[in-house]
């Protein structure tokens, strides 16, 4: 198999499990927060269309990785984070405009349009250590 093919389904299904994690564990602490009891099915969620947009950040790493890898490791998570919200931003755009709707549609927080939300800063900081981490993995293992 094409080792961008096999990239973009690793990235893919790793988005998409990082997401239903994190919509699980995230909406609990919300509930906490609003004084709701914890609700132990942990049932997080995620949408068809990530997968393709997580996919994508095989392709981008292809051509980013070369580019940022002499740059401190600081540096370069700021940069994938700048990138995810580049990219979160015209893909919930593009999706409303194809759709209707944008799917994750923002409306806590400190969000943009609804597209992104800036107060999840740290998240995507660490997600990006998770896909440079995933890549280098990959990499090395189908070079």
């Amino acid at each position: 198999m094409n080792s961008l093919v096999f990239l973009f389904l690793v990235f893919g299904c790793l988005g998409i499990t990082t997401e239903i994690f994190f919509t699980a564990f995230y909406d609990n602490v919300q509930k906490i927060r609003a004084g709701e009891s914890f609700d132990w099915s942990l049932s997080g969620n995620s949408y068809v269309w990530m997968f393709p947009i997580y996919g994508s950040a095989a392709l981008l790493f292809s051509i980013a990785f070369p580019l940022v890898s002499d740059l401190p490791l600081l540096v370069r998570l700021l940069i994938y984070t700048l990138v995810i919200y580049i990219v979160e931003y015209i893909t919930g755009w593009l999706l409303e405009k194809i759709t209707g709707k944008c799917p994750w549609e923002y409306t806590t927080g400190w969000h943009l349009h609804g597209y992104i939300r800036l107060d999840y800063c740290l998240f995507w900081f660490i997600f990006g250590f998770g896909l440079e981490s995933t890549y280098l993995f990959f990499s090395d293992l189908i070079a």
